[in-house]
C-alpha cells in the first residue's frame, strides 16, 4: 500500500505542475487579451519568392477547395510556386490533375508531385518537395485548411527580423457548430491558439509550428536539419530544433486560417493519438538536448512541460485507478492530493479566457466548458496508449485524419469510404465509465465529498466519449442501410 500511496501522490503532484503551467500561461495571455491592444504589424513591401506546399493523401472531399484557395493568393504570379505533394491512392490524384489543368490555364505555377511509395509519410513528402522548391520561403497547408487570399501579405513581414525562421498563424474553424463534438474541439483549439500560443510568444518561450497555416524561411529549415520522420509530429520536432539553433518562431494571433474540424469521434481520437504519441516521441528525442542547451532555465522548464504535456492523460488515469485503494484504506494521501487539486483551475480558466475574448456569453461558456472537460477526460485511455507507445519505442504509421467537407449538421458523411472503423478503446472507456460511476456513489456513501467534482468529471467524460462512439457507429450502419448519398467532392 505504501508504494501505491507514493505513486498516487507523485501523479497528483505532476498534475499540479501541469495545472500551474496552464494557469501561468493564462494569466500572461489575459494581460495581453484584455489590456491595451497592440496594432498588428504592418505588411512589408518586399514580395520574395514563395513556394507553397500542399501535402495530400486521399482527400477527395476537400482537395479542390484547398487548391482553389491557394491559387487565389494575392501574390505576384512570377514569385509564387505551388506544389501539391500527392501520396494518394484513390481518385484524389485525378481531381488534383483536373484542378491543376484549370489553374495552369490561368497562369498559376502549380505542379503535382505524385509518389507511389509514402516514404517518410508527410515529412518525407515535404522533404522531397523541397528538392524542386525555388522559394526563399516555404508555406505549408494541410488539406482541411482554407487560407485567405492575403495570407502571404500578412505573414511575410515578421521575416524582416533576420532571427525569425518560422511564422505560425492562428487556426480558425469552418464547422464549429455542426455538433457538440465539433464545438468542444473548436474550444480546445482556441485554448491553445488564443491563450497558450499567444502567452508563449509574448514571453519569448519555446513554441511550436503546428504543421500547417505557417511559413518557413528555407535557410532556417536547412540549418535545423530539415524534415525528419522519426516522430509523428515532424512539425513540433523541426520547430524545436530550429529554436535550439538560435532561430525564433513568431506567432501571429491576428492572422486566422479556418480549417475543418473532425465530425467523427473516431477521427478525432485518431488525430489526438497522433498528436499525443508524436509529442512524446519528440520529447524523448529532444529532452536531453533541451536540458543541455544554453537556453535560460525558465525557457527549458516551460519547453519540457510543453513537450511532455500529453503526460497528463496517463497521470489522470493513474489517479482514477488508484482512488479505490486510497478510499478503502482511508489513506491520508487523499487529503494531501486534494490540496494539489486547486491547481486544476488552470486548464478550465484557459478555455474560459479563450471564450471570453471572443465575446461568448457566460451561460454558453459554462455549457461548452462542461462538454470540453468531459471530452478531454474521456480521451485519457486513447492518449495514454499513445504516450506509452512513444515511451516504449513502438513505431506506427502516420495515419491521417479523414475530412468530409462537412460544414452543417448532416449524416451523409457516414457513407464515405473514408469513415474509420470504431476504435477498440471504446470497450476500455465503457469499463472506466462503469468504474468511475461506481466510485462516485462509493465516495458519497463514505463521506469523501471533496472527491465528488473530480469523480463526476471522470464519470461524465468516459460515459460521453463511449456514448459518442457507440451512437456514431449505430448511425453509420443506419445510413448505409438507408442508402444515404455519400458526401460529394467540393466543387462537384
Amino acid at each position: 500500500m505504501t508504494v501505491l500511496k507514493l505513486i498516487y501522490i507523485v501523479a497528483a503532484s505532476l498534475l499540479a505542475i501541469y495545472g500551474l503551467q496552464a494557469l501561468f500561461l493564462t494569466l500572461v495571455a489575459r494581460r495581453a487579451l484584455f489590456g491595451a491592444q497592440k496594432p498588428p504589424p504592418s505588411t512589408t513591401r518586399a514580395q520574395p519568392f514563395v513556394t507553397v506546399q500542399l501535402p495530400v493523401f486521399n482527400e477527395r472531399h476537400v482537395v479542390r477547395r484547398l487548391i482553389d484557395a491557394v491559387a487565389a493568393f494575392d501574390w505576384p504570379a512570377d514569385r509564387l510556386q505551388i506544389q501539391i505533394l500527392d501520396d494518394s491512392t484513390d481518385d484524389t490524384s485525378q481531381i488534383i490533375a483536373n484542378s491543376i489543368a484549370f489553374h495552369r490555364r490561368n497562369g498559376v505555377d502549380i505542379t503535382q508531385h505524385h509518389r507511389t511509395v509514402r516514404t517518410g509519410y508527410k515529412a518525407g513528402a515535404l522533404r522531397e518537395g523541397l528538392a524542386d522548391a525555388r522559394g526563399e520561403f516555404i508555406a505549408i497547408f494541410d488539406a482541411d485548411f482554407v487560407p485567405p487570399p492575403d495570407f502571404l501579405q500578412r505573414t511575410i513581414s515578421p521575416f524582416d527580423d533576420p532571427e525569425v525562421g518560422c511564422v505560425q498563424a492562428r487556426w480558425g474553424h469552418l464547422n464549429p457548430n455542426v455538433s457538440r463534438l465539433t464545438l468542444a474541439q473548436s474550444l480546445g483549439i482556441d485554448g491553445h491558439f488564443i491563450v497558450e500560443q499567444r502567452a508563449r510568444n509574448d514571453l519569448g518561450a519555446l513554441l511550436n509550428f503546428n504543421g500547417t497555416a505557417g511559413l518557413w524561411r528555407r535557410s532556417c529549415m536547412d540549418e535545423a536539419g530539415g524534415w525528419q520522420e522519426d516522430t509523428l509530429t515532424e512539425d513540433l520536432d523541426l520547430s524545436y530544433r530550429a529554436q535550439l539553433c538560435g532561430w525564433r518562431v513568431a506567432y501571429l494571433p491576428h492572422v486566422i486560417v479556418p480549417a475543418e474540424i473532425p465530425v467523427s469521434v473516431d477521427a478525432f481520437k485518431r488525430q489526438q493519438f497522433r498528436w499525443a504519441k508524436g509529442s512524446m516521441q519528440t520529447a524523448k528525442k529532444l529532452f536531453t538536448t533541451v536540458l543541455g542547451s544554453s537556453q535560460p532555465l525558465w525557457r527549458k522548464a516551460l519547453g519540457i512541460a510543453h513537450l511532455t504535456g500529453y503526460a497528463v492523460h496517463p497521470l489522470m488515469l493513474i489517479n482514477l485507478l488508484f482512488l479505490l485503494p486510497m478510499m478503502s484504506s482511508f489513506s491520508p494521501a487523499l487529503r494531501i492530493a486534494s490540496l494539489f487539486s486547486l491547481t486544476a483551475i488552470g486548464p478550465p480558466l484557459m478555455y474560459w479566457t479563450a471564450m471570453q475574448s471572443q465575446g461568448v456569453s457566460v451561460r454558453q461558456r459554462i455549457r461548452r466548458l462542461i462538454v470540453l472537460l468531459g471530452l478531454g477526460t474521456g480521451l485519457s485511455v486513447n492518449n495514454t496508449r499513445a504516450v506509452f507507445e512513444a515511451l516504449l519505442g513502438i513505431r506506427s504509421a502516420f495515419k491521417r485524419t479523414p475530412k468530409f467537407a462537412v460544414t452543417r449538421a448532416s449524416k451523409e458523411w457516414q457513407t464515405s469510404t473514408y469513415v474509420l472503423p470504431s476504435d477498440p478503446t471504446v470497450w476500455a472507456e465503457i469499463a472506466l465509465a462503469v468504474y468511475a460511476n461506481a466510485l462516485l456513489v462509493y465516495s458519497l456513501l463514505n463521506g469523501f465529498w471533496w472527491l465528488f467534482p473530480w469523480l463526476s468529471l471522470y464519470a461524465c467524460g468516459y460515459t460521453y466519449i463511449s456514448y459518442l462512439s457507440i451512437r456514431q457507429a449505430w448511425e453509420r450502419r443506419g445510413a448505409l442501410r438507408q442508402g444515404l448519398p455519400a458526401v460529394q467532392e467540393v466543387g462537384d
